[in-house]
């Protein structure tokens, strides 16, 4: 591999750490999955400032992505007595958690040349980077990010958990992001004893299912236990097939979020579905 400066290596794997007391669900554990990525580039510091920035806005960009408000999420820079010694600079994305306030989610760091110098001093191996527009010869600085896939699960679930009141019964559902939804959409037939709303639900699903995969059918219980079960897992939007359907092929679609359903022609429904994912 030859890559030309700037250039990133990112790799996910399990990490370990001695954590005498794992605690708080998932947030302190032995053992975790660790996402990192190594961005290096030319010794400089105007050019280290620049992306230094760019990594930290494009992380937290990365976790707004996931369905986070801006409310839930800060960027904290590490005080002197946290920073790593040869560190230049280094930032943390915090989310501020129902059990203990502000806490960790992912690191940004300048590490400078630190990392491959030492990596260099004690191999043997030289490490330093030859550029071929300049015909210098040094050793790159490396921009690192750095979080646990297991506490943006976490983080996912405790911002979606939502408790509301609906049609004066208590509600709790997870108000995840469509895209991150493991079930995008369910599909019902008001009764499950009449074959034409059956039969007309199945066309429907199998239709969903070949663009979006991640659609359930479900015709178990009545209607109000459907949508609860759906709300639930995070399922975003509930079709409902009924009488109507078979004259108009209309559907009825409910929100998970605001309870709100609204008619929409069969055919509209692949559009609609896309365009609320993405």
């Amino acid at each position: 591999m030859h890559p030309k400066l700037p250039f990133g290596i990112g790799q996910i794997g399990k990490a370990f750490r001695n954590e005498i007391t794992p605690r708080d669900f998932l947030f302190r554990q032995r053992e975790f999955e660790q996402m990192e990525l190594q961005y290096y580039i030319k010794p400089d510091e105007q050019i280290g400032r620049e992306m230094f920035e760019i990594w930290k806005h494009r992380s937290l960009e990365w976790y707004y992505n996931l369905g986070f408000s801006k409310d839930s999420l800060r960027l904290r820079q590490h005080g002197p007595d946290e920073r790593a010694h040869y560190a230049k600079d280094a930032w943390d994305i915090e989310y501020n958690t129902s059990f203990s306030g502000w806490r960790e989610a992912w690191g940004i760091h300048h590490r400078g040349d630190w990392d491959l110098r030492r990596h260099s001093e004690y191999s043997g191996v030289d490490l330093s980077y030859y550029d071929d527009e300049t015909g210098e010869k040094y050793i790159p600085w490396d921009v690192e990010c750095s979080g646990g896939v297991d506490r943006a699960v976490l983080f996912v679930l405790l911002e979606a958990y939502t408790e509301d009141e609906m049609n004066d019964e208590l509600r709790s559902y997870l108000k995840l992001h469509p895209r991150i939804a493991p079930v995008k959409a369910a599909v019902f037939p008001l009764l499950k004893n009449k074959p034409e709303l059956v039969e007309k639900a199945r066309v429907v699903y199998e239709t969903l299912k070949k663009d979006f995969g991640a659609v359930v059918f479900d015709d178990n219980g009545n209607i109000g236990k459907r949508y609860r079960r759906q709300d639930e897992i995070g399922t975003p939007y509930c079709i409902t097939i009924d009488f109507d359907t078979l004259g108009d092929d209309a559907v009825t679609v409910r929100d998970r979020d605001s309870g709100k359903q609204e008619r929409m022609p069969i055919g509209e429904l692949p559009g609609f579905l896309k365009k609320s994912i993405s």
